[in-house]
């Protein structure tokens, strides 16, 4: 049987006197997977006082009862970790309340010690090739930490709330650090594709690594990316609707309500709600139409997270709105807003859905909004009831049979109401049933189910991108370790280094020259250094280390050994070059953040600063034009990675290697490049050539590797076995 350990910030009990377990939607999704799966829970305890042996006692207690495996946090943990960046900064900013969303240092550095503190609770009972799943916001960081120190195991998360657009992501001060730890896992869940092409996008241009529709590649795995919409937990409602508790509750209700038209609200106390907007409504509802005696407007407001001042202030601005909707419209016969501030009873919540006319659902935002399915399911066979439900929650993607309406517009929510209590009796019956239908047939169970049978799928690709890297490492363990005159011709941006904004950063960091020195102390290793760079910028920056630079493609070079740079090809045709400068300036001043870089052989416009979708499409279209009109000039075009090249066809890097190589008569050769100018030397038909593509994309080389960290990780080992070391 195989394992599942779900991960999330809190376990579903709570620790008192006794152990409790929690019954939420969760809970009830994870129950089905038990009779699947070993399944095993890990998450924090909550406020558990005493000393180090009554912790002992519990966590043994959570185990043998439940199979749930405690984290236990200090005071300090939880406020900056929790209330601090969790919520106070991670929250607002999911959900697009960048006023709300607020940053300290010191919370992040705590949020980033609390996912190590889970990380180790993990890593103690997960064994090779457990699944992981992980949730939500609280532990953004999880995947990355657990991947680097259990490569093995299956990790998935799923983020329960939103994922804003890149603008709004891009202010908080560790989007890195987040997109990052996120891209850890193997399997990344969300409620919407909306959601899904926002990651995208912030994966795009936060870390621009460019990726497929449902795949983001990474370091020897590649992150698969779906939409799983989360259900109810279907089983429970079905059991109280059945029960006597249930019954009472309901027969209690009509006899309250009677003759009344009932209007339902119920969410936890929370700005992302909408709750101001929604009883404004309300008011211009109730002031322009006549049934002041014959509706009531139940809220159930859960409260939540009042440590938080934003709370608090919220909680003083709704019950200041209600009682003043009350004090104006309330009649000797009805009180309009009924204003509950705390959890009802499970038979009581039941009942409302079950009674209410309508459910007004209308948050400024929301990952998928449970309590509109909820209303449905509850709806019984002699009530046809109207979901009135925001467009912007993520459940108007499955239940677009609701009155779909904008939270933002007051006026549209009135309207909604209106037509709510004159929509004809047939028209609501087929639209609830629509709705139940899809409710009921994709329930919590179904969500969990799904996910984890996709995650613990054999064909997920970072099985393949693994099996690549193995495939690399043992061929040249036999084609190249064992010679004895052996070359590596590495390109350098976007193959050892990492594409960077401005050209002028790509200065070799620690790692990069730690590396390069290695490199140059190993003599049984020569290396070629092939770049599009200038000679001017290969000696500021590689002339220090023992290697053998090549400049522009190859129309420059000098070896290790000589301070002085050759040109390849004196007799190359450069005369069309004032041709391409006019049409890249052109290019260059439409698209802000491109430029242009003129060098001895070629020209290059470059857009990595530029917007990378509207950039792409003008890029295509440059290439295109370049085409058509430079085919009978002896010239390369080259759209490499993020730029867009011309140079000579008399030089190029695949010539430059191939002179090289007859000249030094190498026995093996490993070669590496990440975009088209790399080509020439991957289409070289010649077995002493191993050669690495770094990126995804079409290729004609003999293996590739995600990105240039995997790239430089394979060298340290290649080198290592030049120097006889085994792992």
């Amino acid at each position: 049987m195989q394992t599942v350990i779900n991960v999330s910030n809190r376990l579903p009990v709570t620790v008192g006197e006794t152990l409790t377990k929690s019954s939420g939607g969760l809970v009830g999704a994870m129950d089905g997977l038990k009779q699947i799966y070993d399944f095993k829970w890990v998450g924090w305890a909550g406020d558990v006082t005493g000393n180090s042996a009554n912790k002992k006692q519990i966590a043994a207690e959570l185990k043998a009862r439940f199979n749930y495996y405690p984290v236990f946090l200090t005071k300090k943990e939880v406020t900056d970790y929790y209330t601090g960046f969790s919520n106070s900064s991670m929250w607002p900013l999911l959900h697009y309340m960048t006023t709300h969303a607020r940053y300290e240092e010191r919370w992040f550095e705590q949020y980033r010690r609390v996912n190590h503190i889970f990380a180790d609770a993990v890593l103690d009972i997960a064994r090779e090739g457990d699944n992981v799943w992980i949730h939500d916001y609280h532990l953004m960081l999880l995947p990355a930490i657990l991947r680097k120190r259990r490569p093995s195991l299956k990790i998935g998360f799923f983020l329960h709330t939103p994922f804003p657009s890149y603008e709004v992501f891009r202010c908080h001060p560790n989007r890195t650090e987040v997109t990052e730890g996120m891209l850890g896992a193997d399997l990344i869940g969300f409620h919407t594709f909306g959601y899904l092409r926002h990651f995208r996008s912030s994966v795009l241009r936060i870390l621009g690594i460019e990726s497929e529709m449902y795949r983001v590649p990474g370091t020897f795995h590649d992150t698969i990316i779906g939409v799983y919409p989360i259900g109810i937990n279907t089983d429970k409602f079905s059991r109280e609707l059945s029960s006597d508790a249930y019954r009472k509750s309901l027969n209690d209700l009509r006899k309250a309500h009677s003759g009344k038209k009932i209007v339902l609200s119920v969410e936890r106390m929370d700005y992302t709600k909408g709750i101001p907007r929604r009883l404004d409504a309300i008011e211009r509802y109730l002031q322009a139409d006549g049934m002041r005696d014959d509706i009531v407007f139940i809220f159930i407001n859960v409260p939540s997270r009042e440590s938080v001042r934003e709370y608090r202030d919220l909680r003083r601005q709704v019950e200041q709105k209600v009682s003043k909707i009350n004090g104006r419209y309330s009649t000797t016969k009805n009180v309009p807003v009924h204003f509950i501030y705390r959890s009802i009873d499970f038979s009581e919540l039941c009942a409302l859905y079950a009674i209410a006319d309508v459910a007004l659902v209308t948050p400024l935002i929301d990952g998928m909004n449970l309590v509109a399915k909820e209303y449905l399911f509850c709806q019984q066979e002699d009530k046809h009831g109207v979901l009135i439900l925001s467009e912007f929650a993520g459940a108007a993607q499955e239940l677009s049979h609701a009155s779909i309406v904008n939270p933002y517009n007051i006026g549209d929510m009135v309207q909604s109401l209106r037509e709510a209590f004159n929509l004809p009796e047939e028209e609501r019956r087929v639209r609830l049933e629509l709705m139940k239908q899809r409710v009921t047939r994709h329930n919590a169970r179904l969500w969990a189910k799904s996910f984890i049978r996709d995650l613990s799928s054999e064909t997920l690709p970072h099985k393949a991108a693994s099996a690549v890297a193995e495939d690399l490492e043992s061929t040249v363990r036999k084609k190249i370790v064992p010679q004895k005159r052996v070359a590596i011709f590495l390109d350098y941006d976007g193959t050892l280094s990492e594409l960077k904004p401005k050209p002028s950063d790509a200065v070799p960091d620690e790692e990069l020259d730690g590396l390069l020195r290695k490199i140059s102390e190993v003599a049984t290793v020569e290396t070629y250094l092939i770049s599009g760079r200038k000679k001017e910028d290969m000696d500021r920056w590689f002339s220090k280390y023992h290697l053998n630079l090549i400049a522009e493609h190859g129309y420059y070079y000098r070896t290790s050994n000589s301070s002085e740079w050759i040109t390849f090809n004196p007799n190359a045709d450069l005369s069309w070059k004032n041709q391409i400068k006019d049409i890249f300036r052109l290019y260059a001043e439409t698209i802000p953040g491109s430029f242009v870089e003129e060098k001895t052989s070629s020209v290059v416009w470059h857009y990595r600063r530029t917007d990378p979708e509207l950039s792409t499409i003008k890029a295509n279209q440059l290439v295109s034009e370049l085409y058509e009109m430079l085919s009978n000039l002896p010239v390369e075009i080259h759209h490499g990675k993020k730029i867009v090249e011309v140079n000579s066809t008399k030089v190029n890097k695949g010539i430059v290697m191939e002179y090289f190589i007859s000249q030094n008569n190498f026995d093996a050769v490993l070669c590496a490049g990440d975009d088209e100018t790399d080509e020439n030397m991957f289409r070289m038909t010649d077995d002493r050539i191993v050669s690495v593509k770094v990126g995804s994309g079409n290729t004609d080389a003999s293996y590739q590797l995600p990105n240039p960290r995997a790239l430089r990780s394979f060298i340290e080992k290649l080198l290592r076995w030049r120097r006889g070391e085994n792992e």
